[in-house]
């Protein structure tokens, strides 16, 4: 026997996983990762399976011992990721595709099936626009080399499934599972350096590479074949209605390392990766399109064309020369050289001849050659092989992704007043203030300043209003789609919004157009707060009174986008009252723009844990006002929501597909539905206990020594070493509760197993309510809990949330806190609402314990709650010893096992923020 066979066990696949459970799978996976630490590090082996403590190990072997636990989690998400695909094609097997939930087959079946006609089902498809917005917020602790690792275990765990293998070759395949988990293993976890922008690029461009440019096209495909199936006999127009946005580069938000110069080079970064995409397509396209004169109809209009073409060359030589009697490869071959000198001048070369303009002359071009290959009697080719490249320009064109840029209140304001000071007397009047109002209605109707003038300027101004002048250069240079919005965030005020276009002013981007002057850039007001949501309908309907703005609507098609923000409303005010406010906001909101004849389009602001608006696709969109979506729908996806949904092909066709048939039906449905009709005493219900909810939470968050038990009970400052996104935690540096981010504030919560940021106050909303209502209020509790979606949306989000609550560990972590009388008196606090939380959520739902009605969830957590358990304990040991250590020396080796017990918790948890 050889050494290396001593060292390494042979690997036996079991015959098939097609049909086993995700346990199962799971157990497959686990039983490698245990071959791979008795390997390499056997001292290891009884904590990563639960037989031992971690006490006895040494800082790195602790380390070591967390990083498996966290791969055991990455495992176990792999496994039932592929069950769920498995699951998914089963149901499709046994009962038909048109009784998948989130299928295009089923919500078209459904509607034919109730009458609604193929006229409306156009009005429908003409409206609908939606688009996924990709942002760097830093919730995703998975560096791009885990997530490709990842990848290939989820890959090759499908390709056992399959029953074709030999006992060799699945043996074989086997293999590579157990290489890949210990490639895992021996790879770094955690992130060295602090990523920069231009890091964050490349990661969200991972998941184009990866699966979003292929399959996008498809789903485009996956609708006109519902239509076809369900309404036959009707011809139906397919827009590329399913497109990307995204955050990562233009967010600048409190993030100083996002400036013009980053933007100009992702968006460089975005152009080159959606043309590198074209160009490795168009190669394939042109190997198949092999099509000859003496076997096939080649149309005399390609020949013209194509020769008009290459006469238009300053070289085409090399292009006639080859594949002479092979007019559609000559014509891939024509593409793909301007393609080329399409890419020398988005990398700043000059190029040596004619080059694409803009992403409308290469979809003519790919149009033309479907029109001849139909023409030629060859549609299926069409269709089949050139029809999803040329949906594929039309989705992505030259910029992959719309990019939207957003900026604070605070800096625009700030350049503002620079204005003020180069235009006006004195000093700028109080932001709220009339004369404040009236100086910036003034400046919409003067002339930008000059270039000298604007010298005067701070260069925050300066780098603030050429933003603005680089959408214009870029619209023109790159793609007039490139940009999504300017997206306000922290607007108080109708003023606010009019400054933001005052800026574009100064930038050139108010131009005079058949519909009177517009902004070519879209300005979209984000209210978060509760208060801001509150005030948001009166804001708007003050602002579609000034022409400016709403010949900028009529412009994007008698639309005007509005952005809710989930994560900073709940820490505001908790999560009741949150989603309470959000829901009338969207609904008030959506009754101004009826009134004024613009429709309001919501951007949904939303992370990946539920108190940051995480929540099941469909059910969350389902439960939305009826007529507030109307087909128009833009939602964040951060962090681990996007490597979640994106880094696997079957999971990210199912995700988008569910998405788009969700809003689609919410179209289609929504006014015609009871369940969706307001009623006045849910209505007044949810407002009362709104009112009290909010009152308890904002007692809890008033607590002047919250900040001081948040910062002692949790790793709140410990998460920025993680190393996971490019922004500071918060805002402008201060230490207040108020300027921290809504993502640590979620994340180090959920750490610390209180999770208070889902359900804190709801015990005390639904308590006051029925204290005042008594047997008569719980009935109309049960009748809301049966009948309203909303109602029904929170109270099963705050049941799956106190079942992420461990009070016993949560009081490890407060005894960090050193004020005992802090600690008593803030975790007393917690601990009473929390109890009372679980006894009216049981009371209302009928349940007998938390987590019956989701059994599901319920044998989910019970494989992983004991593990995270133990690495929580573990985390607040080391919490305690890196904070009491001075030796810096022996403070650097606790910390790489404390960052990783972070990132093991997150990884088990399924959600950092």
């Amino acid at each position: 026997m050889t050494e290396a066979s001593q060292e390494i066990p042979p690997v036996v696949a079991p015959s098939a996983f097609a049909t086993r459970s995700a346990k199962e799978a799971s157990a497959y996976l686990i039983d490698q990762l245990v071959s791979v630490v008795k390997r390499h590090m056997p001292q290891i082996d009884p904590v990563l399976r639960g037989f031992a403590a971690g006490s006895n190990l040494t800082d790195y072997e602790m380390g070591r011992a967390l990083q498996a636990q966290g791969i055991l989690f990455q495992l176990v998400s792999i496994a039932e990721q592929a069950y769920a695909m498995r699951r998914r094609r089963f149901i499709e097997r046994e009962r038909g595709h048109d009784q998948l939930l989130g299928t295009f087959d089923q919500v078209l079946s459904a509607a034919a099936k109730a009458g609604v006609s193929a006229d409306e089902i156009r009005a429908q498809l003409h409206a609908l626009r939606i688009r996924p917005v990709i942002t760097a917020h830093p919730t995703e602790a998975k560096r791009v080399s885990i997530l490709e690792k990842n990848r290939r275990i989820y890959l090759l765990m499908r390709d056992l499934e399959s029953t074709r293998w030999t006992d060799r070759e699945r043996n074989a395949l086997a293999a590579q599972v157990r290489d890949q988990i210990e490639l895992l293993f021996l790879t770094g976890d955690l992130h060295l350096e602090k990523p920069t922008v231009e890091h964050e690029v490349a990661w969200g461009q991972h998941f184009f590479s990866e699966t979003i440019f292929d399959l996008a096209p498809d789903l485009l495909a996956a609708f006109e074949r519902a239509l076809e199936k369900h309404y036959p006999n009707e011809t139906f127009e397919v827009s590329p209605f399913f497109q990307f946005g995204s955050w990562i580069g233009g967010d600048r938000d409190g993030n100083p390392f996002v400036t013009n110069a980053v933007t100009r080079k992702t968006m460089s970064d975005n152009a080159l990766a959606s043309l590198g995409y074209y160009r490795q397509r168009i190669v394939e396209l042109g190997r198949m399109l092999s099509l000859s004169p003496r076997a096939a109809h080649i149309p005399q209009k390609l020949r013209d064309d194509l020769e008009r073409r290459l006469n238009a060359l300053k070289d085409a030589s090399s292009i006639r020369s080859r594949n002479q009697m092979e007019p559609y490869r000559q014509f891939c071959n024509l593409i793909l050289y301007k393609l080329d000198q399409t890419l020398r001048a988005t990398r700043g070369e000059a190029p040596a001849d004619l080059r694409y303009s803009n992403a409308d002359e290469l979809i003519a071009e790919l149009r033309f050659i479907e029109e001849c290959l139909i023409e030629g009697r060859s549609a299926t080719l069409a269709s089949d092989l050139v029809r999803p490249l040329r949906r594929a320009v039309e989705i992505f064109r030259f910029s992959t992704v719309r990019l939207d840029l957003r900026e604070n209140t605070t800096r625009t304001t700030a350049a503002l007043c620079d204005l003020w000071r180069a235009t006006q007397e004195g000093e700028p009047p109080g932001v709220e203030t009339p004369e404040w109002r009236a100086w910036l209605d003034a400046q919409l109707q003067t002339p930008p300043l000059s270039a000298d003038e604007r010298e005067k300027f701070s260069s925050d101004t300066r780098e603030t209003i050429e933003t603005f002048e680089l959408v214009a250069e870029l619209q023109s240079r790159l793609d007039r789609e490139a940009f999504g919005s300017f997206v306000l965030s922290m607007t108080h005020s109708a003023a606010d919004v009019l400054g933001a276009y005052v800026l574009a002013k100064e930038a050139g981007l108010v131009r005079q157009g058949s519909k009177g002057v517009y902004c070519t850039l879209p300005i979209v007001p984000l209210f978060e707060t509760i208060s801001d949501l509150q005030d948001a309908p009166a804001i708007m309907r003050e602002l579609l009174q000034i022409p400016l703005v709403r010949s900028s609507a009529k412009s994007q098609g008698d639309l005007q986008e509005v952005m809710i923000g989930y994560s900073d409303s709940n820490k505001d005010g908790g999560f009741l009252p949150s989603n309470w406010e959000l829901y009338k906001a969207q609904a008030r909101l959506t009754a101004v723009g009826i009134e004024e004849g613009v429709a309001i389009a919501f951007f949904h602001g939303r992370g990946g844990s539920v108190s940051r608006g995480g929540a099941p696709t469909g059910q969350a969109i389902a439960a939305q006002p009826a007529g507030s979506i109307r087909g128009r729908f833009r939602v964040t996806e951060q962090g681990e929501v996007v490597s979640f949904k994106y880094a696997n092909r079957g999971t990210a066709a199912y995700q988008m597909e569910l998405l788009a048939s969700s809003v689609f039906m919410h179209a289609l449905k929504s006014e015609r539905e009871d369940a969706l009709i307001p009623r006045a005493e849910f209505e007044e219900a949810f407002e009362e206990m709104s009112v009290a909810a909010l009152d308890a939470y904002t007692k809890f968050i008033g607590d002047p020594g919250l900040v001081a038990y948040f910062q002692a009970a949790s790793p709140l400052e410990e998460i920025s070493m993680l190393n996971i996104g490019s922004r500071p935690a918060r805002r402008f540096g201060a230490r207040s509760l108020a300027d921290l981010r809504a993502i640590p504030w979620v994340f180090a919560w959920a750490q610390n197993r209180h999770a208070i940021t889902s359900w804190y106050g709801v015990g005390s909303g639904l308590k006051v309510f029925l204290d005042a209502r008594g047997d008569k209020g719980l009935e109309l509790l049960r009748r809301m809990y049966d009948q309203s979606r909303l109602f029904k949306l929170v109270l099963d989000e705050v049941e799956k949330a106190l079942m992420m609550v461990d009070i016993s560990i949560a009081r490890a972590y407060a005894s960090l806190v050193a004020d005992e009388e802090l600690r008593a008196r803030i975790f007393s606090t917690i601990e009473a609402e929390y109890e009372l939380t679980r006894s009216v959520v049981l009371r209302v739902t009928g349940a007998e314990q938390i987590g019956d009605r989701f059994p599901a969830l319920r044998a989910r957590l019970a494989d992983r709650l004991p593990t995270i358990n133990e690495v929580n304990r573990e985390q607040v040991e080391l919490l305690r010893r890196f904070r009491n250590t001075e030796d810096e020396a022996a403070r650097e080796a606790i910390k790489v096992p404390l960052l990783l017990s972070i990132s093991c918790i997150a990884a088990g948890l399924g959600a950092t923020g």
